[in-house]
């Protein structure tokens, strides 16, 4: 992996490839939760990631004091915390609406501090999609599973913010070695205790060196370089097609089709971050 000076692609491309990868190898976990559980799924998918990121980052923790390992250890936290729920949410419910509520935290980040009228249109705009999804079909939607896309959603804009920390802290992708381990670790004694002998074959190994790759390695390590380059909040509306790309992909790999009005959410979701993200491309962080 090269340092951040090393990339050549342009930011908005390597957080768009992290967008497809992540929600590829959710579509292709979802399957293996009838033997593993979501949150053995987790560890499998963190545990790929942390070898696999270790490996090309060997970073030294010798040397570095009790300020630059903290915020690795709560971006650890939040990174178990994430994926757990989120895995735990599409589970439950299918990964397209799942995608559009667990956004509502990137596209708060794109819009945290701003006192610009349109701003608030843009989150009025979202908020009448996340209702829509939630209201629009007669309860049919289990609400643990959209609770726990909710609380994915919170990880993920505290994500946003620890991970440019992070970024900015340690060089490559060591600090995200370290992050991705520390979540593997706090997740793996309830993933071993859900996935039980499920570890045991050799297929859903297979599965979860797919699933973390795509999922975990890939994606994140797209991701802290974008946030090298992006503020906080650029990258949080960058993320745009993230709704419709789970979408996508939960219609191609399983088969979930999406009733009309649950399309027209995603749609107001996607509309709602791209209105904030041309704001957010001619407006200063604040």
């Amino acid at each position: 992996m090269r340092r951040a000076d090393g990339w050549r692609l342009p930011s908005p491309v390597l957080v768009l490839g992290a967008i497809a990868s992540v929600q590829l190898g959710a579509a292709l976990a979802k399957p293996s939760f009838d033997r593993t559980g979501p949150v053995g799924m987790v560890m499998l998918r963190l545990a790929v990631g942390a070898l696999v990121l270790l490996a090309v980052a060997r970073p030294r923790l010798r040397g570095r004091g009790r300020g630059e390992l903290l915020p690795v250890l709560a971006f650890g936290a939040v990174l178990a915390g994430m994926n757990t729920s989120f895995y735990g949410a599409i589970d439950r419910i299918p990964i397209g609406i799942a995608v559009t509520i667990e956004f509502s935290g990137p596209l708060a980040v794109a819009v945290a501090g701003s006192r610009r009228l349109l701003d608030g249109v843009w989150v009025v705009l979202a908020a009448a999609g996340v209702v829509l999804l939630t209201r629009g079909g007669g309860g049919s939607l289990d609400p643990l599973g959209l609770g726990l896309a909710g609380v994915a959603g919170l990880g993920w804009a505290c994500y946003i913010l620890l991970s440019q920390r992070v970024g900015r802290g340690y060089p490559g992708v060591e600090g995200l070695a370290l992050a991705t381990a520390v979540a593997a670790v706090l997740v793996a004694p309830a993933g071993v205790a859900q996935a039980g002998g499920a570890l045991a074959d050799w297929r859903v190994l297979l599965v979860g060196l797919g699933v973390g790759l795509l999922s975990a390695a890939i994606p994140y390590s797209l991701e802290i370089e974008a946030l090298r380059r992006l503020p906080a909040r650029v990258f949080g509306v960058l993320m745009s097609l993230e709704p419709a790309v789970g979408a996508l992909a939960g219609l191609v790999v399983l088969g979930e089709a999406l009733r009309s009005h649950e399309v027209l959410a995603i749609a107001l979701v996607c509309v709602a971050s791209a209105g904030a993200a041309w704001a957010g491309r001619v407006t200063p962080r604040d």
